[in-house]
């Protein structure tokens, strides 16, 4: 039975002898969790994880473009769209796109995430042409002069294409090549970055099956993600070109989202940079009492800071000033000697 192993991160100044980096980062392990399907997990040292395992988790990732790992990173969310589930149809004209977009780099934003498609639970598929339309005005117009480095949120390699031709850095891919297959050739003949998130179903009917789709959300999340990156390689993606993304909210349930993000780490031994998603989400305001989707800033930096302390490097928010600041508050203790 096939055993997967889970880094348990610190971040403590007390670090022991023996520890290693994991991913190259600001966290060390020295104690890994094995997981099986049907068992129960033990935990090992360090030492007695296979080696080749154990290099992976060490390694640093590749670059995402031109922003390094060595520190974590805040994607900013734009989303040109009449209907996505926060900020639909605030931001549908390209001069107030750019605005906005400009605001959350000054803000503290590394890069702005486009999307020009909703992909809200029961949002609708969105014509190719509006997608382009909506999306690579506003890329051409941030990335000119190298104003801004933009990643595209698409799932279809046509506005993909456009989006590149625009000047966008990275794909940002929601269904993990699920939905357009083309969309890794796209990738791999550019050689930009290429995230691949975990969903099930489309956006319309991802929800529904929410409930009986897992035997195992941690590991079957993790087994999805693994074969969307093989999917991408044989396509020529290179393996550190890619991103990975547990897709939280995508297809889960409040208690498999949070099973995820308790145990995000494993990701790391997918030798990926890992991605969060989880900015204002309908389970944050679910635990916290918050009905008002722009008004969860606080809770969405909550779990952006558990998420740091278990390596993972980016973070997708629509709230950057508060992000920066509890990240800016959060790294000067950890770097503390």
């Amino acid at each position: 039975m096939r055993q997967y192993f889970r880094p348990i991160p610190s971040c403590d100044p007390a670090r022991p002898s023996g520890a290693r980096p994991l991913a190259g980062g600001w966290t060390w392990v020295d104690r890994v969790e094995v997981l099986q399907r049907g068992r129960e997990a033990q935990i090992v040292p360090l030492a007695e994880v296979p080696d080749d395992i154990a290099a992976t988790m060490s390694a640093r990732p590749q670059a995402l473009g031109p922003l390094t790992l060595d520190r974590p990173r805040l994607m900013g969310i734009l989303n040109t769209t009449p209907d996505s589930f926060s900020d639909g149809n605030r931001f549908l004209e390209t001069n107030t796109a750019v605005a906005h977009a400009q605001a959350l780099l000054n803000e503290g934003a590394d890069l702005i995430d486009i999307g020009g498609e909703s992909t809200r639970p029961g949002a609708m598929e969105v014509d190719v042409d509006e997608e382009i339309a909506r999306t690579a005005p506003v890329i051409t117009a941030l990335t000119e002069g190298n104003r801004a480095f933009v990643s595209l949120d698409t799932r279809k390699a046509v506005v993909a294409e456009a989006g590149l031709a625009a000047g966008a850095g990275a794909i940002n891919d929601v269904s993990g090549l699920r939905f357009d297959p083309r969309l890794a050739e796209v990738a791999a003949a550019s050689g930009i970055p290429l995230i691949l998130m975990h969903s099930i179903g489309t956006p319309e009917t991802m929800q529904g099956a929410a409930d009986t789709a897992y035997s195992d959300v941690l590991l079957d999340v993790y087994d999805g993600l693994e074969a969307a990156i093989e999917t991408a390689v044989q396509a020529g993606v290179a393996r550190n070109r890619i991103i990975v993304d547990p897709g939280i909210g995508f297809g889960k349930t409040e208690a498999q989202n949070l099973a995820l993000i308790s145990r995000v780490s494993l990701f790391h031994t997918l030798g990926c940079a890992i991605l969060l998603g989880v900015s204002r989400k309908g389970f944050i305001g679910r635990i916290s009492g918050e009905a008002q989707a722009d008004q969860r800033g606080p809770g969405s930096a909550a779990i952006g800071l558990w998420a740091l302390a278990q390596g993972v490097q980016i973070l997708r928010v629509h709230d950057i000033k508060t992000h920066k600041q509890a990240i800016d508050l959060w790294w000067a203790a950890n770097a503390a000697p």
